[in-house]
């Protein structure tokens, strides 16, 4: 069996984003795409990850093309305030710390200087330095230096991917779904519309967002629920008016109550939500915790978004493969939703381009390695509420007495007792990614390799302050984040 007929179900970022690869990449088989107006997709502002831009790269979009259709902007990673504790802030950025093990670790020398006088370990890393700053250069030909995602107006996003898709050849169906048809052996034969017509294919890609109409309420695919390590349930989301002129080149994440509130800068405006826990705070409260918070006057009534995080058992059952919202929802503190959606594509893409009928073992490795993939960022997720010092409210006491899973557990153990950064995998971030989190919890190893002494101690503070005045010197030069942002949109 080969697939020659592929029909998409549901718009949005992930159903147009999935679309546009398949027109692009597979250009013998006829795609479709079935969405319906009446139906609203989730569509609030967006933070990404630095893996959307070889997406851009494989389909041949020009940055400045995107960035002036999207509202978009700039991204170097994420400031987290209040996280440890009120009143301090630290940042996960898209760069790197130099050597992570041996007497070379960068980490190991810069503990060894505690009392001598030096910045943050952020100020370790350039897009840290630069975002501290609001500045933003795109890298140059050392890329390996540190990288860079976008924020954008996700709704505009899907519009612009709608064209480039259509242009490619995908068929736009209007319609919403009143019934599937199924096929003898289980999978989806078609889908019934309310006009009347069937729509049939050989695969169908779920991306009918939280309702998940194919994977989880046909095929009624199990769902393995993460909330008793992240019990948030709940976003308000909320945009609003921009306060002065500095456009700060990062997402900014604010402890709060029982949750967290996000901030996502946009050209036109800021994106707002509150990401809280129904068991702590009821809805009104976090929605007038949310408005308290913001910057500027909010220019719509705040929309609210119920969730449950973990994702299905599976996300490729018989000819039915889920992308996005219909596979599971992980809170979006690290901005990996759209990253989840491109990984489910990556990895459909190669196994639909060789041709054939798929088979079941590859289906099955499709599967593993995207449960995989959850639970790696699940992982890294839980660790930012694991590691705080916040004893304030009963959420953060709630949060420091969570049973981890095992994979964390180990992760947490292994730096503690030895400073070893323990990579999986089917990792979502690196070593320094961890790091960053671990530096700005105040999170350091109990012991550490003992070759990092054999370097004096002199000359190991003077690295460590030379690196610090280089990057201070290299990203002082450098345009403000509105003023390079400006230059692009008008190259």
């Amino acid at each position: 069996m080969t697939y020659e007929r592929i029909v998409v179900l549901g718009g949005g970022t992930a159903g147009w984003m999935t679309a546009a690869a398949l027109a692009t990449g597979l250009r013998n088989t006829v795609v479709e795409l079935v969405e319906s107006e009446e139906i609203a997709t989730v569509g609030v502002g967006e933070a990404t990850f630095p893996s959307i831009r070889a997406y851009h790269q494989i389909l041949g979009i020009s940055e400045a093309d995107f960035l002036r259709a999207t509202n978009g902007t700039f991204k170097l990673g994420i400031k987290f305030r209040d996280w440890r504790v009120r009143g301090e802030d630290y940042y996960h950025t898209f760069g790197n710390f130099g050597q992570l093990d041996g007497s070379d670790a960068l980490w190991g020398q810069y503990r060894r200087h505690v009392n001598a006088g030096l910045g943050s370990f952020g100020e370790q890393c350039l897009p840290t330095v630069m975002a501290m700053h609001d500045r933003f250069c795109a890298p140059g030909q050392d890329a390996a230096a540190f990288n860079y995602a976008y924020h954008f107006d996700a709704n505009l996003y899907a519009r612009f991917l709608r064209d480039l898709a259509m242009a490619r050849g995908v068929r736009r169906t209007e319609g919403k779904v009143v019934d599937v048809t199924r096929k003898a052996d289980g999978g989806v034969a078609a889908l019934k519309l309310d006009g009347g017509r069937d729509v049939k294919a050989d695969l169908f890609i779920d991306c009918s967002g939280f309702a998940s109409l194919l994977l989880g309420r046909t095929l009624e695919e199990p769902f393995v629920d993460f909330s008793r390590w992240l019990p948030v349930d709940r976003a308000w989301a909320c945009p609003s008016a921009p306060v002065g002129e500095d456009l700060t080149p990062y997402t900014r994440a604010t402890a709060l109550t029982a949750g967290w509130a996000w901030r996502i800068p946009l050209q036109d405006r800021i994106g707002n939500g509150h990401v809280f826990s129904t068991r702590f705070i009821d809805e009104d409260a976090a929605r007038e915790e949310l408005l308290r918070q913001m910057d500027g006057e909010p220019l719509a009534e705040p929309r609210l978004l119920r969730f449950t995080t973990g994702h299905r058992a599976r996300f490729w059952s018989h000819n039915v493969v889920g992308i996005g919202l219909s596979t599971g929802f992980l809170e979006p503190l690290e901005s990996t939703s759209i990253y989840l959606v491109q990984a489910g594509i990556g990895r459909l893409m190669p196994l639909l381009q060789r041709g054939g009928a798929v088979p079941p073992a590859a289906v099955e490795d499709y599967n593993t390695g995207l449960v995989r993939q959850f639970e790696r960022i699940r992982d890294f997720i839980l660790m930012h509420y694991c590691l705080t010092a916040r004893r304030d409210t009963p959420f953060w006491n709630a949060m420091a007495e969570v049973e981890l899973p095992e994979t964390l557990a180990y992760k947490l153990h292994a730096w503690r007792q030895t400073g070893a950064l323990v990579q999986y995998d089917e990792e979502g971030f690196d070593g320094h990614s961890w790091l960053a989190i671990h530096a700005g919890m105040q999170h350091w190893p109990q012991r550490t390799d003992p070759t990092q002494t054999q370097i004096p101690v002199e000359k190991s503070l003077e690295w460590v302050r030379e690196r610090e005045r280089q990057l201070a010197a290299a990203v002082a030069p450098l345009p403000t984040h509105q003023a390079y942002l400006a230059h692009v949109l008008g190259a």
